[in-house]
């Protein structure tokens, strides 16, 4: 019986890949090992985030990092630092931001629900360009004099969504975001692998940005990185930090945060509900280190043999085509296409007798209205592929 079931909770088969809403990857024996280690001692915090910004640095080129609790409280802390920068009695007053720099410019093809962590800030986000090639009205989408002609003396930042497929290129973005003093914050939340990514974004201008460190990476589901400019980094993280202290006795590691800078020391901050534990700082901090020296050719051999073992297994199968595809990462997946003009309803029956059997198998629902029901291999061990392809036997016949 696993720790799950003596809670009367069952584990799944996660067909999805690092969801959250399936508790992200699976992380590996010396990560879990590590957080095991940290959590039998007490540590000052702020010399272990400052500890964590050298290897954050070290690996991202950025001047120095956070450990936050996931990439939508990266973004939350980021735009707080935007708005505040280290000033303590603007901390003291968000999301109160009246008489601040209050908004946020993003392309309109950028937004997504995620930026809900942005506007928790107090912020207004300020929407430019109309993406018409979504709609298949067009080919525009927004462009970079639609970026500059909206910036103003309330401009606290710019957010840029990475996407393979977004637009303006982030070159031209921070050309403007130069121009203007105005500060760039990057959403790279499931912009990894490539590890590449990991400096790609730092070098090409970016001011702050943003990863999730519960999908590839491998650390805890509630971790992630903020990265960027040092002040930028202060800002942020005296915003999340426990700082119920005795003034004269607060001594932070000056290289991380520098007390001759400020007023005072600044109060609770807007980001200290997305306080991340010590055990979340280790374990991600091992996992980081792993990734980077990963290799990522054999690993995205070893998930696409998983792909192309259950392509095997199920080809053929009543009702619908086994077709393998490429997913953004390089990997194989597999796509199961329900022809018809009720595929839409053919496939979600499927899925649903998939997530309702014994163990629930649950699947990537993104085209499940185009009839489509995907397979992602990132979460999947070997003897699961047999479960998968007996129960789809079963389901299809």
């Amino acid at each position: 019986m696993s720790i799950y079931e003596e809670f009367g909770v069952e584990p799944i088969i996660n067909a999805v890949g690092w969801a959250t809403r399936l508790g992200g990857y699976v992380m590996d024996d010396a990560v879990v090992s590590a957080m095991a280690q940290a959590a039998r001692h007490s540590v000052d915090m702020t010399e272990l985030q400052a500890a964590a910004s050298k290897v954050i640095s070290e690996l991202t080129g950025a001047e120095a990092g956070l450990v936050t609790s996931g990439a939508a409280a990266g973004l939350l802390l980021a735009t707080a630092a935007c708005v505040t920068g280290a000033d303590p009695s603007k901390m003291a007053r968000l999301p109160e931001t009246e008489g601040m720099r209050n908004t946020v410019i993003v392309p309109r093809s950028h937004r997504n629900l995620y930026d809900h962590a942005v506007r928790t800030a107090g912020v207004r986000l300020v929407e430019v360009g109309v993406p018409d090639r979504f709609s298949g009205a067009g080919s525009r989408d927004c462009e970079p004099w639609e970026i500059e002609a909206a910036i103003t003396k309330d401009t606290a930042a710019i957010l840029y969504v990475a996407t393979p497929w977004a637009r303006p290129s982030l070159d031209q973005v921070v050309e403007v975001g130069r121009r203007h003093g105005v500060p760039v914050i990057i959403d790279a939340a499931a912009q990894l692998p490539p590890a590449s990514n990991l400096k790609a974004f730092i070098a090409a201008g970016a001011d702050l940005v943003a990863y999730s460190g519960g999908k590839a990476i491998g650390g805890p589901q509630s971790s992630g990185i903020l990265c960027g400019r040092r002040d930028l980094i202060e800002a942020a993280a005296l915003q999340m930090l426990d700082l119920d202290v005795v003034d004269e006795l607060w001594l932070p590691p000056k290289q991380y945060i520098d007390r001759s800078g400020l007023r005072g020391v600044p109060p609770h901050g807007i980001g200290r509900p997305c306080k991340v534990g010590k055990e979340e700082i280790i374990g991600l901090l091992v996992a980081l280190r792993q990734f980077v020296k990963r290799d990522e050719k054999g690993a995205v051999e070893a998930w696409s043999g998983l792909t192309r073992e259950l392509h095997a297994q199920v080809e053929g199968i009543a009702g619908c085509t086994a077709r393998m595809a490429t997913s953004k990462w390089g990997a194989d997946v597999l796509d199961l296409i329900f022809p018809g003009d009720d595929a839409g309803k053919r496939a979600a029956a499927v899925a649903r007798e998939l997530q309702t059997g014994k163990p629930a198998i649950v699947a990537d629902l993104s085209k499940l209205y185009e009839g489509v029901i995907r397979i992602n291999p990132y979460c999947l061990r070997p003897e699961q592929v047999r479960i998968i392809a007996g129960r789809l036997r079963q389901i299809t016949k």
